[in-house]
């Protein structure tokens, strides 16, 4: 069902301080805290004696006490003291998580720890330098499985029908073809959209007036991180390989979907922009409409969800699910090669 080697966002990292977080990621009980230095750390949230959540207990300088007999554990998953015992058991300990914190998020590696290997953090452009902006973003959780929130980031189509007052524009998204590319690390979905009217949530910050050539770039990498571009130019100057006009609007929306559960998805995502660097008032405002946005999404992919688990008949795929079928394989074949035996079985 998912795919363990790999970075998953865990929280915000102002959200996690010196109080114990339970989080579930994967289907598996989690408890995020800080040690005493600020370094972040991730436990398994159960302790081996009776199994009550160590996210019931408490922080004991760096380490975790449970709440029901005062067994204690390090941030390593190793136990540190069980009262009136005169040996700890070897079998005392709980699995201890690989985290790192990166552009404001706390990451944390699901899979064999041996092979975390933070460079493999998915990598944000342009992230720090002073010329771009950032709308800081939030998170929600929505009642569906991740891959129905991956094939909606690999679908520019529904842009105009779930969010005509915000992204969309009908008219000019369906006369424009759908390109899908498939790489090592994910699969993008994109188009040009030649001397079209600017969509309502973009055209008050473009620096020209009139028409636009807009491209819609979808890209989603393994196992579910996704980057949104939206390119605005003057109408006749775009296109692929084209340089672009130094009115060029760009910005593109960092998405990251960890799986709760099977169905469940918590949704972490912010955007950087080209222009209004600092501009807060900017920031709030896009924020905002995102949010907003984001919230439609929501509604039609819980809908989604509930609509294929109930089904009666068989659901139908058209031309524009190539993009997300493709990564729907290719995400299945990387699953099963963490698991041959259960590959094997099938």
């Amino acid at each position: 069902m998912f795919l363990k080697n790999a970075w998953y966002v865990a929280a915000w990292d102002h959200e996690v301080g010196r109080e114990l977080k339970p989080v579930k990621i994967l289907g598996e009980d989690i408890v995020l805290y800080r040690k005493s230095d600020g370094t972040p750390a991730a436990l398994e949230d159960a302790c081996p004696h009776r199994k009550l959540p160590l996210s019931m207990g408490r922080i004991k300088g760096d380490d975790v006490e449970c709440g029901y007999h005062g067994l204690t554990f390090d941030c390593t998953g190793t136990c540190t003291r069980v009262p009136g015992a005169e040996k700890i058991p070897h079998v005392a300990r709980v699995q201890s998580y690989p985290i790192a914190e990166r552009y404001g998020l706390l990451w944390i590696w699901m899979g064999e720890a041996e092979k975390a290997d933070p460079a493999k953090i998915f990598e944000v452009e342009h992230w720090g330098d002073p010329a771009w902006g950032v709308n800081r973003g939030e998170s929600m959780v929505l009642d569906c499985n991740y891959l129905y929130m991956t094939d909606n980031l690999l679908d520019p189509s529904h842009v105009s029908w779930v969010h005509q007052s915000s992204f969309g524009g009908v008219q000019a998204m369906e006369g424009a073809p759908l390109e899908t590319t498939v790489g090592e690390d994910g699969v993008t979905v994109w188009r040009w959209m030649i001397d079209v009217e600017p969509a309502p949530f973009y055209a008050p910050f473009l620096k020209f007036s009139g028409n636009c050539d807009r491209k819609q770039h979808y890209e989603v990498r393994y196992p579910s991180n996704a980057i949104i571009r939206a390119i605005f130019v003057p109408a006749n100057t775009g296109g692929e390989g084209k340089p672009f006009h130094e009115d060029v609007f760009l910005m593109d929306s960092y998405n990251f979907m960890t799986p709760v559960d099977e169905n469940q998805t918590k949704y972490y995502w912010f955007q950087m922009r080209n222009f209004a660097p600092n501009d807060e008032e900017v920031s709030s405002q896009f924020a905002k409409s995102v949010r907003g946005a984001f919230e439609e999404d929501r509604v039609v992919l819980n809908a989604v969800h509930k609509g294929m688990a109930n089904k009666r008949t068989p659901n139908l795929d058209l031309k524009i699910d190539v993009g997300p079928l493709r990564f729907r394989r290719n995400l299945a074949n990387l699953i099963a090669s963490e698991n041959p035996q259960l590959a094997a079985a099938e």
